[in-house]
């Protein structure tokens, strides 16, 4: 989950844009102009800046130019109507990531998100995962429970360490589609519903929650009698 910067002033725009990226987990904020977009980017609290050129205000050069003059460095894509190539070279000058035109497909930007919010990412250097007495070494592509052994297929064990890097944080079915199955894998298919169920009985329903209209979270299961 991502917190992602829309600076785009055609409403019907960047509603979709934020709707489409609540849909894949993440969690856009919306800037109508381009001083708002130079106030949040500076705030330093985003992932990820989806910017537009043609701004009612200032252009998004120029707020591009004002976030890196000021040492901000989170990842830009420019999304505008603008395509030739001498815009693209001044957007990619002024300090963007990645340069996109207008009309686009909505799984393309999304693709590009994705690209560039891993390039950010934290390199995991751990071999690694606990959460309580679950434990996962992933050089040996082995978990055990309280020293027992789990047997897993190697799709419910990616499943089970994408929950096992984010414990107690809930993921939706579109993000664990993404690091499990792929970005291009079916939206509406049920294999998510279907590979939790497998985990929860090899591991125990108490480990994961179903978080309604949300997704799912692992937790370390609560022992009553001396808490967690």
């Amino acid at each position: 989950m991502a917190n992602i910067l829309i600076v785009e002033d055609e409403a019907g725009i960047s509603s979709f844009v934020s709707k489409g990226l609540k849909a894949a987990g993440h969690l856009p904020t919306v800037a109508s102009t381009g001083e708002d977009g130079v106030m949040h980017g500076l705030s330093g609290g985003y992932d990820l800046i989806i910017l537009d050129i043609g701004l009612p205000d200032i252009n998004g050069y120029e707020v591009l130019e004002r976030l890196r003059g000021q040492g901000v460095a989170t990842p830009v894509i420019i999304l505008t109507a603008r395509s030739s190539v001498g815009d693209t070279v001044q957007g990619l000058e002024s300090g963007a990531d990645d340069y996109m035109a207008k009309p686009f497909r909505f799984e393309e930007l999304l693709a590009r998100v994705r690209l560039r919010l891993r390039s950010e990412a934290p390199t995991q250097s751990t071999t690694q995962l606990q959460v309580g007495e679950l434990v996962m070494d992933l050089p040996k592509h082995q978990v055990t429970l309280s020293g027992r052994i789990i047997d897993l297929s190697s799709r419910e064990f990616s499943l089970l360490e994408a929950f096992m890097n984010h414990p107690d944080q809930v993921l939706s079915r579109e993000q664990l589609l993404d690091r499990v199955w792929g970005y291009d894998f079916d939206p509406n298919s049920n294999v998510v519903d279907v590979y939790i169920r497998y985990l929860r009985r090899k591991i125990g329903n108490e480990w994961i929650t179903t978080v309604r209209n949300m997704g799912y979270r692992l937790s370390e299961p609560v022992n009553e009698g001396r808490g967690r």
